[in-house]
């Protein structure tokens, strides 16, 4: 279902757009003088998981409450309903063969949309168990999928179905040839969004127990990865107070670019930290962003869902990682 084609209408900005702020030189090279934020949608509830697909010139996104993934053409604007009902899918990624994955709220488990359409289950239950509700989702070169659970699609109605939880919120990595699945870390109270380093030797792991328990962490940690398949050495990276992190991605450079909502206006939005953990830039929206991506035909666009809107800026730097 088509549901629209005309472009939203935008608030002409003085070049450089002061939305896109540099806090440190680092910071410089990455910002455009003559690149604005765009509004490319609204009219969701709450938008996340957004995903690039090159080959299509598309980008895919949740629309969590309203049950639903959307579509956006880069060439036209184009924005259409991709699936409904979506299970209240969250997060989504792709693999080394192009499938979209997809965390599913409702259903409690990972799925893969094969070519021709049909979804394929990969993961729904742990030693017998059902799952809390996937969240977010990335794939390792060597096909293993790694994916955070930290269960808000059971805490209520609105984004999935209340249940009780009946396993811990843990970060799984899944076999999807074999379906064997081990827990990597059970150390977050809610682990939430998460990305390889462009090397895949580190892991960063957002941990969002502050919105559940309110003085409870707000961090995002960085792990080493041992052997491609174990965490070691887990760290704070960066503390996201007053507000939370929520999805992150890596730039080549090794740059963490993550998503920041729930601190009010001058915070929410694109927090951009360098690989040491110094904040170098932010981008600010109006509404708190809950996950990113890089896209567009060079990788040098960057896509933000937030809130009841998606939002897209040219940058000067590409993905670490095509989805």
């Amino acid at each position: 279902m088509k549901l629209s084609t005309e472009p939203w209408n935008q608030e002409i900005v003085r070049y450089p757009d002061p939305r896109i702020e540099s806090l440190d030189p680092r910071f410089d090279r990455y910002r455009l003088g003559s690149a604005a934020l765009e509004r490319i949608f609204t009219g969701g509830r709450w938008t996340e998981g957004p995903v690039w697909f090159g080959d299509g010139r598309y980008l895919l996104w949740s629309d969590i409450p309203n049950n639903r993934m959307l579509r956006w053409l880069e060439e036209t604007g184009e924005i259409s309903v991709f699936r409904s009902p979506s299970n209240y899918s969250n997060g989504n990624t792709r693999d080394g063969q192009g499938r979209l994955i997809t965390c599913e709220h409702d259903t409690r488990r990972v799925t893969r949309t094969e070519y021709d359409g049909t979804i394929t289950v990969l993961m729904d239950s742990f030693e017998g168990k059902p799952l809390n509700a996937p969240n977010d989702v990335v794939v390792h070169p060597d096909g293993h999928i790694w994916f955070t659970d930290p269960g808000y699609g059971i805490l209520m109605n609105y984004e999935g179905h209340q249940a009780e939880f009946e396993l811990p919120t843990q970060v799984y990595r899944l076999n999807p040839l074999t379906g064997e699945a081990t827990v990597v870390t059970d150390q977050p109270e809610r682990p939430n969004g998460l990305c390889f380093s462009p090397d895949y030797t580190r892991l960063y792991l957002v941990d969002t127990g502050a919105s559940h328990k309110p003085g409870h962490p707000r961090h995002i940690l960085l792990y080493d990865v041992v052997d491609n398949s174990r965490l070691v050495n887990g760290r704070v990276f960066a503390d996201m107070s007053p507000g939370l992190a929520d999805g992150i991605r890596c730039d080549v450079d090794g740059n963490l670019w993550a998503s920041a909502g729930w601190g009010g206006e001058g915070y929410d939005g694109v927090h951009i930290f360098a690989p040491n953990g110094d904040l170098i830039g932010r981008i600010h929206l109006p509404e708190p962003c809950s996950n990113l991506c890089f896209g567009g035909l060079k990788r040098n666009r960057l896509f933000m869902t937030a809130g009841q809107s998606v939002y897209a800026v040219y940058v000067e730097t590409q993905g670490a990682q095509i989805a």
